[in-house]
C-alpha cells in the first residue's frame, strides 16, 4: 500500500470563493431586480447551518475516515494516484452520491439528515451551505466502502467528494437561466437543481445527481424545469422557524416521537425510521408518491406529465 497521499482540503480552500459568489449574486439581484431574493434571516440561518457542519466534521470527521482506513488495511488493491484514476474516482464517487442523495429522500432516517438543506424557501448561493450536522448517524459512509475496497485511497475519495460539492454550489440560483442544450444534457444546472428544490407534486424526489445529470436518466428520476411551472422552494411543510438548532434536528425529534408511540408494533416503529417521509402506520399522512397522485387525481389533464404518473387504469 502507498503512504497517504497530500490531498488538499479544497472546501476550505473553496470558502473565500463562496463568499465572493454570494456577494456577486447579491449585487446582481440587486442592480436588476431579478433573478433571486435574499432574506437576511434565511441567509443567516444558512450561514450558520454550513458554520454548524464544518464543526460536525471536525468533531466526527475521525469516524468516517477511521472505517475507510479499516478498509483501506484489508483490501489488496491499490489503484495509484495517477490522474485517470482520480477522474475515475470522481465519476464513481459522483455515482456514489447520487445513490447516497437518493436515499436521503426515500428513507426517513437519513432525510433526517438531509431535509434542513429543503428548509429554506429562498433558492440563492447561501441555500448551498445550508448543509447537515448529523451526517454521521445516518451510516451513509458505508456507500464509499466500495470505492475504498476497489483501491481509491481514501484521502482521494475524500478529496473528489469535496470536488463534488464545490460544484454543487454555483447551481444554488436563480440568477442563472439555462446553459447551452449540450451541457443541460449531461451536467448537473441550475435549472436541474432548482427543481430538485422545488416542493410542487411534480418535482418531489427527483434529480438527485450531484455532478452529473445523467445518473438521473439512466435511473428515471429526471425531471426538466418547466416554463409554466416555477418550483415552489421549501419542505411540504415548511418549519416556520430560522432557528438552526430546530432546524438540525426537529426531523430526528419527530422520528423518536412517531416511533415511541404507545401501540405499536416493531415492525411499525422500524418503519417510522426507514420508510419514505410522510408514511404512517395508519396511512393518516402522505408520501411523495401520494402527494403526486392526489394532485393528479385532481388535475386529470396533468396525468402523465414529467414527474406525475398517468390516471389510475380501472380497466376491469
Amino acid at each position: 500500500m502507498t503512504d497517504t497521499p497530500p490531498f488538499p482540503d479544497v472546501v476550505n480552500w473553496a470558502v473565500p470563493l463562496f463568499i465572493a459568489a454570494i456577494l456577486a449574486e447579491l449585487l446582481w439581484i440587486v442592480i436588476k431586480g431579478r433573478g433571486g431574493r435574499y432574506e437576511t434571516r434565511d441567509a443567516l440561518t444558512s450561514l450558520i447551518m454550513g458554520a454548524g457542519n464544518v464543526a460536525s466534521g471536525i468533531l466526527l470527521g475521525f469516524v468516517a475516515y477511521g472505517f475507510f482506513m479499516v478498509l483501506w488495511e484489508i483490501t489488496p488493491l491499490d489503484l495509484g494516484t495517477s490522474v485517470g484514476i482520480i477522474a475515475l474516482c470522481f465519476v464513481l464517487d459522483d455515482l456514489r452520491y447520487y445513490w447516497v442523495h437518493r436515499f436521503g429522500h426515500r428513507i426517513r432516517w437519513v432525510w433526517a439528515s438531509h431535509v434542513n438543506h429543503h428548509s429554506s424557501q429562498h433558492y440563492n448561493l447561501t441555500t448551498a451551505l445550508r448543509q447537515t450536522w448529523t451526517g454521521t448517524f445516518t451510516f451513509m459512509m458505508v456507500v464509499r466502502a466500495p470505492l475504498i475496497l476497489l483501491g481509491f485511497h481514501p484521502a482521494m475519495v475524500l478529496f473528489v467528494g469535496g470536488l463534488n460539492l464545490i460544484y454543487q454550489f454555483w447551481i444554488h440560483t436563480e440568477a442563472i437561466g439555462k446553459m447551452p442544450r449540450w451541457f443541460e444534457a449531461v451536467m448537473n444546472t441550475p435549472s436541474h437543481h432548482r427543481v430538485h428544490h422545488g416542493r410542487n407534486p411534480r418535482y418531489l424526489d427527483c434529480n438527485y445527481a450531484g455532478v452529473f445529470i445523467i445518473w438521473d436518466k439512466m435511473f428515471g428520476t429526471f425531471v426538466p424545469e418547466l416554463d409554466e411551472e416555477k418550483p415552489d422552494y421549501g419542505l411540504v411543510r415548511n418549519l416556520g422557524t430560522f432557528n438552526p438548532i430546530r432546524v438540525a434536528f426537529h426531523e430526528w425529534v419527530g422520528i423518536y416521537r412517531d416511533a415511541t408511540q404507545p401501540g405499536l408494533t416493531w415492525r411499525e416503529r422500524l418503519n417510522y425510521c426507514l420508510m419514505p417521509p410522510g408514511w404512517s402506520h395508519d396511512g393518516s399522512r402522505e408520501t411523495s408518491t401520494g402527494i403526486k397522485t392526489r394532485h393528479v387525481a385532481a388535475h386529470p389533464e396533468a396525468a402523465g406529465t414529467p414527474g406525475l404518473p398517468p390516471l389510475p387504469d380501472h380497466t376491469p
